[in-house]
């Protein structure tokens, strides 16, 4: 069991899960319209339907592993591309940011909840995003890869709920902080385009 690769993987995803995106924007948002608990009943919601993907993710994947090692260096050189086509977009995209505070509609901690887990559910996205970033972070020859990918869903989903969970909290000083500091959205930018290059490198590389 290499304790480094997880590390590495956790590393990775609180990057992730700190840059600004739909996710944490939306949980950002809906904390400033109807408060902090409603801003972690979303994020309880999004981590939610992370399992869905997690469990697609381990039964699929490792039935190819045991298949074909070749598909399964296919899918990793997918999955780099993919993290290399993310980079693309984030260079070709907007660098501000922009939270509102006031249009979004007030809404209850069970619907936020149900609508947090339905949008990650239901975004393709995500199930591209797992597919790409989980197999290249297998840690162990001795563990069944099912396990191993429940294991890092599981880590994802806490690592991404307490950086998520930091934003509801501190939602009106993140977003004051972020009207205040044009440059802000800039540097997070280039931050994502490194991140993403460099994942999608480790992944090409990795011995898995």
């Amino acid at each position: 069991m290499n304790y480094d690769i997880l590390i590495a993987f956790m590393s990775a995803t609180a990057l992730l899960a700190f840059f600004p995106g739909p996710d944490n924007v939306y949980v950002l948002t809906q904390s400033l319209v109807n408060g902090k608990k409603s801003g972690l009943a979303t994020v309880a919601g999004l981590m939610s339907g992370c399992l869905v993907h997690t469990t697609l993710l381990a039964f699929g994947v490792s039935a190819i592993i045991k298949a074909n090692d070749n598909l399964f260096l296919g899918i990793k050189i997918f999955g780099a591309l993919y993290l290399f086509f993310i980079a693309y977009k984030v260079f070709k995209s907007d660098a501000n940011l922009i939270v509102s505070n006031g249009n979004a509609p007030k809404k209850s901690m069970p619907a936020l909840f149900r609508q947090g887990f339905i949008m990650n559910v239901l975004n393709p996205k995500v199930a591209l995003f797992f597919l790409a970033f989980f197999p290249g972070f297998l840690f162990s020859d001795s563990i069944s890869t099912v396990v191993q990918f429940y294991i890092l869903g599981l880590l994802f989903m806490l690592v991404s709920f307490m950086i998520f969970g930091l934003i509801a909290v501190l939602a009106g000083s993140i977003s004051s902080y972020i009207t205040k500091n044009e440059k802000v959205g800039l540097i997070f930018k280039w931050l994502q385009i490194v991140v993403f290059i460099g994942l999608g490198i480790y992944i090409l590389l990795s011995d898995k």
